[in-house]
C-alpha cells in the first residue's frame, strides 16, 4: 500500500464509517398486496419516463378546474369576447407597420429589424395579441384554485412559445435573411447540429466538450486539498494566499442538485478565491453524484453525515474555533435545518450563518410550485423508486420548461435554423454538469418542504423533536437575487419573518446563479442592503424594497466586511490544509475526485 492510500484510509477511519443502503428486492412467490402495489408503481414509473416526470393527471385536473369555472362565468366570457374585439380593432388601426402590442420585457425573439416590416410585422403583432388574450383568459376566475389557473397559464404559455412565428423558417425574417446570405449553408449546418443532438438523445450520451473550459484546468482551480472524504462528500480546504487569516474558518455548503464549483468557477469570478484572498480559511463541501445504490440517502443523511460531519472535521483541523457557515440554494436549506438542530441541542460552534438564494419557507417558492402537488409528487416518486434517483436530464427539463422561450425555442432556432454553435461560457459548462438526486432525499424534500412547508410551520422534526429557526442566535447574512425563478427573493426574505436575531439582508441584481457571480469590477451590478437588529419589528418585503436604495457595485465586499465583523479582532498565522496530528492529512489536491463523477 502506498503512502497516499495509507493516508486516505487513516482519514476515512477517523470519523464513523457509512454503510451504503441497497435497493430492496422485489417480492418473490405468489402475488400479494405489495406485489399489486409494485405493479401499479411500475406502470406509473413507465408513464413518468415517457412524460419526463410531468403528471398528466395534475395537468388534467387543473384544466378541468379552470374550464368548469370559466363555463359558469358569463361575465368573464363577455369580457374576453370584448378583449378579442378590442385587440382586432387595435391591430386594424395600427396598420401593417404599426406596433399595437409590444413583447414582454426580456423577450428578445422579435429584436431583428425585419420584424417591423410586412408581412413579418403582421405575424408578430397577431402572435402578441393572441398571447395577450390568453394571459387574460388564464387569470383565476372566482372559485378557481389559484394553482390551477397558474398551471393552465403555464401550459398555454408553453403551447404559445411553440407556435411563435419566430420558430418557423418561413415566418422569421432573420432566418430568411441568413439563408439568402449563405445560400442555405445555415440550414445544412443546422441539420448537422440536429442530427448530433438526436444521436446524443437516443444514445443518452453527452457530446464531447468543444470549448475552452475544463474542470481542473481553468474551472475550479483555486489551490487546496481534500482533507476528508466519506461516501457522501469530499471536504476541501483551500490553501491560504495571505500571511495572516481570520481565526474563524468558513464552511461553504453548496446545493447537491448541481456541483459545487459554481462558487469556484473561473479564477476571475470565483467567490472561493475571493474569500481566500480576503484572508479567510475556506472549506467547501463537494457532494457525490448519487448512484442507484445510494437511493436511500435521506435529508437527515445530508444533515448528519454531510454538514455535521464536515463541521466535526473542521473542529479537529482547527480546534477551538467557531465556524462561519454559508449555504447556497438547497445547501442553505439544509444548513438552516442543521443550525436550528444545533441550537436546540446546545451546540454553539457556528459564529455566523450566510444563506445565498436559499429558502426556509416554501409558500411562495415561485414557478417550481407548478410542479408540486400530491399527484405530481407521487408521479415523480414512482419514477425515482424505479430508477433510484432523479436524473440530470429530467431535472434539466423542468428548469428549461420554466424558461422555454429562451432555453428551448430560441436555442433551437439559433442552432438548427441559423446554423450557430452553442456559445460556451464557464457558467454554461457548469450548468450542463448537473447531478442526480437520490430517491428518498428528493421525496422527503418535495413533501416535507415544498408540499407541506414543515420547517417554517413548526412541524419539521429532527431525531423525533421539532426544530425552530427562531432558536438560532448566530447572526444571519441572507441574500436574494432580483430575477430568481428558483428561489424568488420575497421567498428568501421570509427568513426575516421566522428568525428573531441580528440579520443583514441583501438584494442583488441577477438571477439564481448570475446574481451570486457578482465579483468586484463586474459592470452593471448593484445591490440593496439592510440590517435588522433583534429589537426591530418585522418589515414586509415591499416596504423593505422602498426604504433601501440601490447601491452600485458588487455585494462581495459587503459580505467579506460583515464576516470580518463577526470574527475575532486579531488574525492568526495562515494555515496549510489538513492536520496530520489530528488524523486528517491532505488526501488529494482540489478540486478532488467527486467533482468528476458522471
Amino acid at each position: 500500500m502506498d503512502t497516499q492510500s495509507a493516508e486516505q484510509n487513516a482519514a476515512r477511519a477517523t470519523l464513523p464509517a457509512v454503510v451504503t443502503p441497497q435497493k430492496t428486492a422485489l417480492p418473490q412467490g405468489p402475488l400479494t398486496a405489495g406485489s399489486f402495489d409494485t405493479m401499479d408503481r411500475t406502470a406509473r414509473a413507465l408513464m413518468a419516463r415517457a412524460t419526463s416526470g410531468i403528471s398528466p393527471y395534475a395537468a388534467a385536473e387543473a384544466m378541468a378546474d379552470w374550464m368548469s369555472h370559466m363555463a359558469r362565468a358569463p361575465g368573464k366570457q363577455a369580457a374576453l369576447a370584448q378583449r378579442a374585439r378590442d385587440s382586432l380593432i387595435r391591430l386594424w388601426l395600427a396598420g401593417p407597420d404599426g406596433a399595437a402590442f409590444e413583447p414582454h420585457p426580456g423577450d428578445h425573439r422579435f429584436d431583428h429589424p425585419g420584424w417591423n416590416t410586412p408581412p413579418y410585422s403582421l405575424w408578430k403583432q397577431s402572435f402578441l395579441a393572441t398571447q395577450d388574450w390568453w394571459e387574460s383568459a388564464t387569470r383565476a376566475t372566482r372559485g378557481t384554485r389559484p394553482r390551477s389557473a397558474d398551471r393552465v397559464h403555464f401550459m398555454v404559455h408553453q403551447i404559445l412559445d411553440m407556435m411563435s412565428p419566430s420558430n418557423m423558417p418561413m415566418t422569421n425574417p432573420e432566418i430568411v435573411e441568413r439563408t439568402v446570405e449563405t445560400g442555405g449553408r445555415n440550414l445544412v449546418e443546422g441539420m448537422g447540429h440536429f442530427m448530433d443532438d438526436m444521436v446524443a438523445e437516443i444514445t443518452r450520451t453527452k457530446p464531447e466538450p468543444k470549448g475552452e473550459f475544463e474542470v481542473g484546468r481553468n474551472l475550479a482551480v483555486t489551490p487546496g486539498e481534500v482533507v476528508y472524504r466519506n461516501d457522501l462528500f469530499e471536504l476541501i480546504q483551500y490553501s491560504p494566499t495571505t500571511d495572516k487569516v481570520q481565526a474563524e474558518p468558513i464552511l461553504i455548503v453548496p446545493a447537491w442538485i448541481m456541483k459545487y464549483y459554481i462558487l469556484d468557477l473561473s479564477p476571475e469570478n470565483s467567490l472561493i478565491r475571493y474569500l481566500v484572498g480576503q484572508g479567510f480559511t475556506v472549506f467547501a463541501i463537494s457532494w457525490c453524484n448519487p448512484s442507484a445504490a445510494q437511493r436511500d440517502l435521506s435529508m437527515d443523511d445530508y444533515r448528519r453525515r454531510g454538514v455535521l460531519t464536515a463541521l466535526d472535521a473542521i473542529s479537529r483541523i482547527i480546534p477551538g474555533q467557531k465556524v462561519h457557515a454559508c449555504g447556497y440554494c438547497l445547501g442553505g436549506t439544509i444548513l438552516s435545518i442543521t443550525a436550528a438542530t444545533m441550537a436546540r441541542d446546545g451546540d454553539d460552534r457556528l459564529a455566523s450563518i450566510t444563506l445565498l438564494a436559499a429558502q426556509t419557507d416554501f409558500t411562495e417558492a415561485g414557478e417550481l410550485m407548478l410542479f408540486v402537488d400530491e399527484s405530481q409528487i407521487a408521479f415523480l416518486e414512482d419514477m425515482m423508486w424505479d430508477q433510484g434517483f432523479l436524473t440530470q436530464d429530467q431535472m434539466a427539463g423542468t428548469f428549461a420548461a420554466l424558461r422555454a422561450e429562451d432555453l428551448i425555442w430560441t436555442r433551437a432556432v439559433r442552432r438548427y435554423f441559423l446554423g450557430e454553435e452553442d456559445r460556451q461560457f464557464d457558467i454554461s459548462v457548469w450548468n450542463a454538469d448537473s447531478t442526480r438526486m437520490p430517491y428518498k432525499m428528493h421525496s422527503e424534500y418535495l413533501r416535507g418542504l415544498f408540499l407541506e412547508n414543515r420547517l417554517s410551520a413548526g412541524r419539521f422534526a429532527v431525531e423525533g423533536k421539532v426544530i425552530a429557526l427562531k432558536d438560532i442566535h448566530a447572526p444571519f447574512f441572507v441574500l436574494g437575487t432580483e430575477k430568481d425563478h428558483i428561489a424568488p427573493w420575497r421567498s428568501v426574505y421570509k427568513t426575516t419573518l421566522f428568525t428573531d436575531g441580528d440579520l443583514t439582508f441583501v438584494l442583488t441584481k441577477g438571477g439564481h446563479n448570475g446574481g451570486i457571480l457578482s465579483e468586484p469590477g463586474h459592470k452593471g451590478r448593484h445591490y440593496r442592503i439592510g440590517h435588522r437588529t433583534p429589537d426591530k419589528l418585522y418589515m414586509d418585503p415591499d416596504t423593505w424594497l422602498d426604504r433601501h436604495p440601490t447601491q452600485e457595485g458588487s455585494w462581495w465586499p459587503e459580505w467579506a466586511a460583515w464576516l470580518a465583523r463577526q470574527s475575532s479582532a486579531e488574525q492568526v498565522p495562515a494555515r496549510a490544509p489538513g492536520n496530520a496530528d489530528a488524523g486528517l492529512p491532505p488526501i488529494t489536491p482540489a478540486p478532488g475526485t467527486y467533482i468528476h463523477q458522471t
